[in-house]
């Protein structure tokens, strides 16, 4: 019963056969991310407010168009800026929080609320960026994990608890990889940065390759500066 239950499952939703996943949550969190960076003090900003963010909204625009609803589609050139997107807010991000650091340690800052509002944003562009990251690297992206075959597909940077379900109990198995062809979406690699960035180091989803160990170290570090120094700081000005 059990067998043939995970059969039909993947009879009925092959992964290579569906739509992709829906391109609006990544814009939004793309969106989400510009709106903090534009948010953020101008002593944070090592270029004018609106450069960055109007780079990555012209980033964004070509794949958008590529994909408008589904991403079933993809060419190197798509996903060279892609990649080029996430590298941006990436970058900028890290020098912000480097910057607010640097000012907390050299400077007598009196503006506590300011800073405890940047902290927060830095630490919410973190997440997002991230999530974002792991979601266009992991097995190729999110078009080749639906558009692919699962033999056809680069090796996993993540090991997820799905992946590893399949002798579990019926009603958990049956949600497994390997019967329901299930893959992870942007929602699973924002919760795998939410974690990261709260307990500074994985929970439930294992890194396995050296890139993804990597940004993980990378993240929960930031995210570890972010909580320990940063708002530390702030709330003692505050008092």
């Amino acid at each position: 019963m059990t067998t043939s239950r995970g059969t039909d499952a993947r009879f009925r939703h092959p992964r290579y056969a569906r739509r992709g996943e829906p391109r609006l949550p990544a814009v939004l969190a793309v969106l989400v991310a510009v709106l903090l960076y534009l948010a953020l003090p101008q002593r944070l900003l090592i270029a004018p407010r609106y450069l960055l963010p109007a780079l990555e909204v012209l980033l964004l625009v070509p794949l958008i168009a590529i994909n408008p609803r589904r991403l079933t589609r993809q060419t190197r050139a798509s996903r060279t800026l892609s990649l080029a997107l996430v590298l941006i807010i990436a970058a900028s991000n890290l020098v912000a929080l480097g910057i607010l650091i640097h000012e907390l340690v050299s400077a007598q800052v009196k503006d506590g609320h300011s800073l405890l509002t940047a902290a927060l944003q830095v630490w919410l562009t973190n997440v997002i960026v991230f999530g974002l990251a792991y979601w266009e690297l992991d097995r190729g992206g999110p078009v080749s994990r639906t558009q692919t075959s699962r033999e056809d597909l680069p090796l996993a940077d993540f090991r997820f608890s799905q992946d590893e379900n399949d002798d579990a109990v019926q009603e958990v198995a049956d949600g497994s990889s390997g019967r329901s062809d299930w893959v992870p979406t942007l929602v699973d690699y924002l919760y795998v940065s939410v974690t990261n960035s709260t307990a500074f180091s994985p929970t439930d989803t294992m890194p396995l390759s050296t890139r993804a160990k990597l940004m993980m170290s990378v993240q929960s570090v930031a995210a570890l500066l972010t909580s320990l120094l940063v708002i530390a700081r702030a709330v003692s000005i505050l008092h």
